[in-house]
């Protein structure tokens, strides 16, 4: 019999400690890959944005509107095959207050030209661009709120004061993960005409979205557009929609900083965990480890012994952890994710990377708890060891 043989039968003398420290490493690696997950979620939305597509904004801030003849300056610049804009409409369900989705007033026209990817049919793009107060959603906010062609919705907007209704005139398909089906489109003229002349925001967008003919050419024409605009009374800055995801988390630094913190601290936690359970065995188990080392027996040998019981303990509990963090994560949390703030994480899920890189910090982890237990072991005196009760 070898050593992690009798470490692994040695596992059962305990049963109901073992069980529970096990759970308890499991309940850490599963929030240790949740908060991973997170992290790895919102990396990866950058790099799903795509190159060709570049957003033009204020250059002090997104909060602030360009006004909207700065479109057709856009749409005639060179290497741009469409354009489009967008003004958030900061809707709300008066039903479901606490539910949260994505609303923008958009130009029927064109949108669908530059977001390719959101696939509606003809006969719902043609409805949606005759009728003033039509709507086109997401298929996602569709089937969460059981919204269907022909419906008359009534959503409050936070930019826009007053109670809004809209037909719904169809329903988009996402055909990639550079978005997502949690969107509520409206007309930007239906808004713009019911806004007083008195407001400074009468006839601004938020943004302008632009489609190049040549991705390699994106950096260049962003630089062309801000100097189009240099001299004019709202200065511009424009960036490819992955950079743009990129600075975004460039701005989110601390917080992804903070997240790593508290994975390390999670660690740290399971670590505890497994180096209290492996001491108290260690101490029940002293006149074993004296009789071991009287019939010849080496002090590494029992040194050895109490690191791979350790071991074999933390890699049960990883792995029961990562078994339990695939339905939490990816179908409890994901759901949620995606009804509320899928345009953040578009590719929210749980990596089989990090499912290994958690099974095997709980294994090394786990050897690390035993160390200064193990260390004592090995340096029992036989006559203490055996006379020694626990």
């Amino acid at each position: 019999m070898t050593f992690a043989q009798l470490a692994v039968r040695n596992l059962a003398r305990n049963k109901v400690r073992v069980a529970l420290t096990v759970f308890g490493v499991a309940t850490a690696v599963v929030a240790f890959l949740l908060l991973r997950t997170v992290m790895w979620a919102w990396a990866a939305s950058s790099h799903a944005a795509p190159t060709d597509r570049i957003v033009t904004r204020d250059r002090v801030t997104f909060s602030l509107p360009l006004p909207r003849r700065y479109v057709d300056d856009v749409r005639s610049a060179p290497h741009v095959r469409a354009t489009t804009w967008m003004t958030g409409f900061g809707g709300k369900n008066p039903r479901h207050e606490g539910e949260l989705f994505g609303s923008a007033a958009v130009d029927a026209a064109t949108f669908f030209a530059v977001y390719e990817e959101m696939k509606l049919p003809t006969d719902q793009l043609e409805r949606f661009q005759h009728d003033r107060q039509g709507a086109v959603i997401g298929d996602a906010i569709a089937a969460k709120f059981g919204w269907k062609v022909g419906d008359k919705v009534i959503l409050e907007s936070g930019f826009f004061p007053g109670d809004w209704q809209f037909t719904v005139d169809g329903i988009y398909t996402p055909t990639s993960r550079s978005v997502n089906g949690s969107n509520f489109l409206v007309r930007w003229e239906y808004l713009n005409d019911a806004l007083p002349s008195t407001r400074s925001d009468k006839d601004t967008v938020g943004l302008i979205i632009s489609r190049v003919d040549d991705p390699s050419r994106a950096a260049d024409v962003s630089l062309a557009l801000d100097r189009l605009f240099e001299d004019r009374e709202t200065q511009t800055l424009s960036q490819d929609e992955r950079s743009l995801a990129a600075s975004f988390l460039a701005m989110l630094s601390a917080v992804l900083h903070a997240m790593d913190v508290v994975a390390m601290m999670i660690l740290v936690i399971m670590t505890l965990i497994l180096g209290n359970t492996i001491a108290m065995g260690v101490r029940e188990r002293t006149g074993e480890y004296g009789v071991l080392l009287a019939i010849g027996f080496l002090p590494g040998h029992v040194a050895r012994w109490v690191v791979a019981e350790s071991f074999v303990t933390g890699i049960l509990g990883g792995s029961l952890g990562a078994v339990l963090a695939w339905p939490f994560i990816d179908v409890l949390v994901r759901r949620f994710v995606d009804d509320n703030v899928g345009s953040f994480f578009p590719y929210f899920g749980l990596a089989p990377g990090e499912a290994l890189v958690g099974i095997a910090l709980s294994g090394v982890l786990g050897a690390a708890a035993a160390a200064i237990p193990a260390w004592r072991a090995s340096k029992l005196r036989v006559v203490d060891a055996v006379r020694r009760i626990a």
